[in-house]
């Protein structure tokens, strides 16, 4: 199936159901509008001669209104271009020159944003502006039949984020959308959901919005992530999922009202993109019920390689024997095979060491342009290099170690800072934090820890390092605190190579 269909099944068995509205209940549209509004958008494209697997943008920040243009561009068989609206004007419009993008849809607020990209990006031949689409737009009643069936045929271009240098452009195909829809519909089933969407809806937060447009959901749509609008959003929607990554969960247990918000009507709180602190995913578990839920992916092979349930999370939670299932990202999904690899290609026993590959039909066509880095990640077997340091344990869970990228070289040793990580997090001063190898004469990499204390909030830097010295002894321990904002990318994740950057600046050795 194609991803628009899954949409039309919604649409065809709840036609009056709210798809798309504000917290507030403003911009409300209904399926039966937003079918309607599809076929009103592909029918101007293929107008403008905007065909089959035509680059087609879309640039704004989170509004009702955004996701109903990349459901006509989907339907006119163009493939979506998703950018964030937090990226610079250089980095949008060189990801929208990498993958030849023909069209750009983008809000006012982007208007500026959009007319410097028109005048660098030679393949953009034209835009429109969302709030005056009307006048763009064929008359309503205009229908269009779907292009034929290729699960092959690229849905969109998804940015990598750019945290290890320039953003690469990841072909996703129908194929892998259409596994993650029922993937999703098969480990949290729900008619008719209520989603709250406050992360970029360009990322996962973006993705999440198909499953819930496949049983005639809702999606409420919020500009942003602010802790106390979120909170509310959910007692007045009776939300009942939502995804944020790790640093926005902290804001909302930082935020008092946490403690007297209804939050009953959750089902799955997710949370993925990054690793999240131990000991406040076990503050979660106390604030917001037997909900949590963990899923594993990245761009390359998007969402649900791992699924970690929420009535697993309280088993663990529970249990003391099975506390340590809590720094797992859950067990492979019935879409995934997830394994671990050796240096040699080889796969490795339970409880050793290797990098992270999965094989699935999730599996991207490749990055756009880019053979040799496309055939770096892949590996015999068809399996797909994550880049992740893990293993699996004798039941089947799967643990992040660390990035390949980030293991730190001291005195001959390998660091893996995620572990480091966990354990300052645990301190309640510390808002975030990230661990990396700076340049040391004699040791070759210094363990440092960069943390950001949370808004009036103090610690030692002796402290730190004492829970780390407890839990890792002298040598896996940092023998440095700095304490600072963390850099972040427009999705929010730490930004480890811009800190390693303007610490090893002026170096030719990097290790």
């Amino acid at each position: 199936m194609q991803i628009i269909e899954f949409f039309d099944r919604g649409a065809q068995l709840n036609p009056n159901n709210v798809a798309f509205v504000a917290p507030d209940g403003t911009g409300a549209l209904t399926y039966a509008e937003v079918e309607s509004f599809t076929h009103r958008v592909a029918a101007a494209l293929h107008r403008d001669g905007f065909g089959a697997n035509a680059p087609v943008a879309v640039l704004s920040p989170n509004t009702p209104a955004l996701f109903p243009c990349v459901l006509g561009v989907l339907r006119a068989g163009c493939s979506w271009v998703a950018l964030n609206a937090r990226s610079t004007p250089h980095d949008l419009a060189a990801f929208l020159e990498l993958v030849g993008a023909r069209m750009l849809f983008h809000s006012k607020t982007m208007a500026d944003v959009a007319a410097e990209c028109r005048s660098v990006v030679g393949t953009l031949e034209r835009t429109v502006v969302i709030e005056e689409i009307d006048d763009w737009l064929c008359p309503r009643g205009s229908r269009v039949d779907l292009p034929p069936l290729d699960p092959e045929a690229i849905a969109g271009y998804f940015g990598t984020g750019g945290t290890t240098g320039r953003s690469k452009a990841v072909e996703v195909p129908h194929r892998a959308f259409e596994t993650m829809i029922h993937a999703f519909n098969t480990h949290m089933p729900e008619h008719r959901p209520v989603h709250l969407v406050a992360a970029p809806l360009t990322h996962a937060a973006g993705t999440m919005i198909l499953p819930v447009l496949s049983t005639g959901g809702t999606n409420v749509v919020h500009r942003g992530v602010v802790a106390a609008e979120i909170l509310e959003s959910i007692e007045r929607n009776r939300v009942t999922r939502l995804f944020l990554p790790p640093t926005a969960i902290y804001s909302l247990l930082a935020d008092p009202a946490v403690r007297t918000a209804d939050v009953s009507s959750l089902r799955y709180f997710l949370y993925g993109a990054a690793p999240m602190s131990v000991d406040k995913l076990i503050e979660a578990l106390c604030v917001f019920g037997p909900v949590m839920t963990q899923v594993y992916g990245q761009t390359e092979v998007p969402m649900l390689c791992t699924f970690f349930a929420p009535d697993e999370h309280a088993a663990a939670a529970a249990n003391p024997d099975l506390h340590k299932r809590l720094a797992s990202c859950g067990r492979p999904s019935l879409v995934a095979n997830v394994a671990v690899m050796g240096d040699d290609g080889g796969l490795m026993p339970r409880g050793e060491r290797g990098e992270i590959v999965v094989r699935s039909s999730l599996q991207m066509k490749g990055y756009h342009r880019a053979p040799e880095e496309t055939r770096a990640v892949r590996r015999p077997g068809d399996w797909h290099a994550t880049g992740d340091v893990g293993f699996l344990d004798e039941d089947g869970y799967v643990y992040l170690v660390d990035r390949k990228r980030d293991v730190i070289v001291s005195g001959g040793f390998n660091v893996y800072p995620g572990a480091i990580e966990q354990v300052i997090w645990g301190h309640p001063a510390v808002q975030d934090c990230a661990v990396i190898g700076l340049p040391d004469e004699k040791w070759g990499e210094r363990v440092t820890a960069v943390v950001e204390l949370k808004e009036g909030c103090s610690v030692e830097a002796a402290e730190l390092i004492g829970l780390c010295r407890e839990r890792f002894g002298a040598v896996q321990s940092p023998k440095e605190v700095i304490f600072r904002e963390l850099p972040r990318s427009a999705v929010g994740k730490v930004l480890k190579r811009v800190l390693r950057d303007e610490y090893w600046a002026g170096r030719t050795r990097l290790i």
